[in-house]
């Protein structure tokens, strides 16, 4: 089953979390607290924290493939 389901009403939930009122009143509330002007900054900084996040992780991984492993010590 996919994360995205369609109900028999024809309306779009995610996994059961958000229906279709739910998201229209994030949207109003964020654009409340943060206006139409910051919002593409608040998404520019928060892909760079993503893209930050991916490419820690990915260096996390090389590192460990680097070192020896247990059996590899004796």
């Amino acid at each position: 089953m996919s994360i995205l389901t369609i109900l028999n009403t024809g309306t779009a939930q995610l996994a059961g979390w958000f229906g279709g009122y739910e998201v229209v009143l994030i949207v109003v509330v964020v654009l409340l607290l943060f206006g139409g002007k910051k919002i593409p900054e608040l998404m520019r900084g928060i892909g760079k924290g993503v893209k930050e996040f991916k490419g820690g992780i990915s260096e996390g991984d090389e590192k460990n493939d680097n070192e020896p492993k247990e059996t590899d010590k004796k």
